[in-house]
């Protein structure tokens, strides 16, 4: 399946299930082979060593059960940015292989949750694939996904799918901003840089 085929799945199973609003499919791009030319090899482990010098914050995406008997889903993410002011919408990518992204897709929305500088454990339980990622997890309910919003975090920021696009390997989620909020306190955030936090 080429990347519009994978574009236009996803907004097929987000139209599948429950939501908050539209999910409207975008007008579809101009598309184009890769010319030979465009394929310059490239070594993913210096790709990597080199972006790891942009320091980025830290989130962890969560949301709400697709059901009455499923449990909430999570995962930890680097990749996180505001997008728009007017409307307000922000943005997260997710790999497409990703197994917690079907299941934010389903329940249709999500919870930013901005990490502090102490929370890296938190974040460490968040990366790991097949856990009960929440077990001794404190958090409550964002007012309007229903989302899990994680205790002691900087910020909160509770969306609803707008839009998802393809981009290679990954596929990049746009939220619609419904509610958000901040921390009074003066903690810095969670940082990650060169593979580490800071």
């Amino acid at each position: 399946m080429g990347q519009a085929g994978t574009a236009e799945a996803a907004v097929r199973y987000l139209r599948s299930g429950p939501r908050r609003g539209p999910v409207e499919a975008l007008p579809r791009p101009e598309l184009r082979c890769v010319r030979d030319d465009e394929r310059e090899p490239l070594d993913r482990t210096e790709f990597r060593r080199v972006l790891g010098h942009f320091a980025t914050g830290v989130t962890v995406i969560t949301a709400p059960p697709a059901d009455d008997t499923g449990s909430p889903a999570g995962f930890a993410c680097q990749s996180f940015s505001s997008l728009s002011l007017d409307p307000p919408l922000v943005a997260f990518m997710v790999g497409r292989t990703s197994t917690t992204w079907p299941r934010i897709a389903r329940a249709g929305g999500f919870c930013v949750n901005v990490l502090s500088a102490g929370q890296g454990e938190l974040c460490r339980a968040f990366a790991v694939s097949g856990a009960d990622k929440f077990a001794g997890v404190a958090h409550d309910t964002a007012p309007v996904s229903g989302a899990p919003r994680l205790a002691g975090t900087l910020a909160w920021i509770d969306c609803a799918i707008h839009a998802v696009h393809t981009g290679g390997d990954h596929l990049i989620v746009v939220g619609r901003v419904d509610a958000l909020g901040a921390s009074d306190g003066d903690e810095a955030p969670l940082l990650f840089h060169k593979g580490r936090f800071l």
